[in-house]
């Protein structure tokens, strides 16, 4: 099956409108975007990798009182120290780092794919886990907010102190840590975000505009996603030379806008006129 198939859209649109989107699966799909040889094989190996690694984690913990502290422990010593899954800088350089399969093959990736395979395994084991999308740095979350216990997965699972908290956030944005940045993210938060992550990837990488447009397509197809985004893939079209649809879809964005800023939508039609005129 082509990465880029129908077959493969549906199954993700389908997905993040299910009750209980699967984490892992939709980051695989996104990965088959990516990875032309990444086939349905491909996929159910990944995910009996997952499911090796939660049975060594309930091994693990056969004499622990688990309690969130416990399961957060527990996931860095196996994952962290035995099987050394971690990031480092350079890791942002590269998009097999935002790419599920990739990151279980090479044990290094971003943040949050990292902090996917600790959600992933400890889910499967049992353990009371969720993300937890810091600004600029997204860690994982044991046990309910009153006991919440945080991870750095890209620091090999490092249990975070209060401090420690404080200063990623203050890190990365200068400002400081508030209780509503540790409220839990659900799966198609971290989807978004790993999309994002995609985008802004391919953003400063003008040749793999079609990472950036499968990216944003893939987007477009979860519930709740922006309008703006349909203006993003309007101008990626035009980039590549799909000069017709791309200015459409700029005049459909423009006449969506048009009933809240008319000065807006008048820009965005000669911009679409400018587009059709790439034909001639």
């Amino acid at each position: 099956m082509h990465p880029h198939s129908p077959e493969r859209r549906h199954l993700f649109a389908d997905q993040v409108r299910s009750a209980r989107p699967d984490l892992a699966l939709l980051c695989l799909l996104i990965g088959a975007e990516a990875d032309p040889e990444l086939d349905d094989a491909g996929m159910r190996a990944a995910r009996r990798i997952l499911d090796r690694l939660a049975d060594q984690l309930a091994e693990w913990l056969p004499d622990r009182a688990e309690g969130p502290r416990s399961w957060a422990v527990a996931l860095g010593e196996l994952l962290g120290e035995r099987y050394g899954f971690k990031g480092r800088p350079g890791d942002y350089q590269h998009l097999q780092s935002a790419l599920l399969h990739e990151v279980l093959r090479r044990r290094r990736g971003l943040p949050i794919l990292l902090s996917v395979v600790w959600i992933e395994v400890a889910r499967r084991a049992g353990a009371p886990v969720h993300g937890v999308a810091l600004p600029g740095h997204f860690v994982v979350g044991f046990g309910a907010r009153e006991e919440q216990v945080l991870a750095n997965p890209f620091a090999g699972g490092h249990v975070l102190t209060d401090m420690d908290a404080q200063l990623l956030v203050a890190g990365a944005t200068g400002a400081p840590l508030v209780p509503s940045m540790l409220s839990p993210a659900g799966p198609l938060d971290i989807v978004l975000r790993v999309l994002n992550n995609i985008r802004a990837w391919a953003a400063v990488r003008p040749e793999r505009s079609d990472v950036a447009l499968w990216a944003v397509e893939l987007s477009l197809l979860l519930p709740a996603h922006s309008q703006r985004l349909h203006y993003d893939r309007a101008q990626l079209l035009v980039q590549r030379g799909d000069f017709l649809t791309g200015a459409t879809e700029i005049e459909l964005y423009a006449d969506a806008l048009a009933v809240t800023d008319e000065e807006a939508a008048a820009r965005l039609r000669q911009e679409a006129h400018g587009a059709r005129a790439m034909l001639n």
